[in-house]
């Protein structure tokens, strides 16, 4: 079932833009397609063009408790922009408490399993609420943000979430990604200009070195394959 229908939304939106698709969803799944927004650069352009044609999509974020201030900066400056409302998701205040008390506030240095263990109360946990009852979800995944992802399609089934995945930045380069963002004025998280590529909660992520590969900075004491259970490619 969702193979044919991933590929009947191929081939309705197979001559459509990006826009004329995120038009065509919002049309045809009412009330049932969300977008996840970390406010990076990539979020950050398809949030621009959910703004520019006022599509009823709806926008949430994750707010881990743990993100940088530099990422509540351009989320404020993306509000008063856009006059767009965002939801807020948190992770459940008793499991962050939980896992405090019992492991410390800094565990997931420790271990691969411990890391994921944090990711999963305070960012899996909540997007799991946050995609409940939807049918389509928007991301800004690229192909060439890790070798994991080079794989991705633009519409593909995601059976960890039972959610149709809409990923309509996934052929972009990061230039084109930049380009548009100054082209158009789009706010950007000022990390960007520090190095930081890919950026996630604050003590997890730090700025690539020249020549480094897009996702290094994401915890880079591991050697794993840097994802943190949202997305499973």
């Amino acid at each position: 079932m969702s193979a044919t229908l991933i590929n009947t939304l191929l081939e309705k939106t197979a001559n459509f833009s990006i826009e004329e698709t995120l038009a065509f969803l919002a049309n045809e799944y009412k009330d049932k397609v969300v977008f996840s927004s970390s406010f990076g650069q990539e979020d950050q352009v398809i949030t621009a063009l959910i703004a520019k044609s006022n599509l009823p999509i709806t926008i949430f974020t994750l707010d881990t408790g743990r993100l940088f201030q530099e990422t509540y900066d351009v989320f404020h400056k993306t509000i008063k922009k856009y006059k767009k409302e965002i939801k807020v998701c948190f992770p459940e205040a008793t499991a962050v408490e939980n896992l405090l008390q019992t492991k410390g506030p800094n565990s997931f240095y420790e271990s691969v399993e411990n890391r994921k263990e944090c990711c999963f109360i305070r960012k899996v946990a909540p997007l799991t609420k946050a995609l409940k009852g939807n049918e389509i979800w928007i991301t800004g995944l690229r192909a060439e943000q890790s070798e994991n992802r080079n794989d991705l399609d633009l519409f593909e089934y995601d059976a960890h979430f039972d959610i149709i995945k809409f990923n309509p930045l996934l052929k972009w380069t990061l230039e084109e990604v930049q380009k548009y963002i100054d082209d158009n004025n789009v706010p950007q998280n000022a990390l960007h200009k520090q190095g930081f590529v890919s950026i996630g909660c604050a003590p997890c992520t730090r700025a690539n070195t020249p020549g480094e590969d897009i996702r290094a900075g994401r915890w880079w004491w591991e050697s794993s394959h840097k994802e943190c259970g949202l997305h499973q490619k």
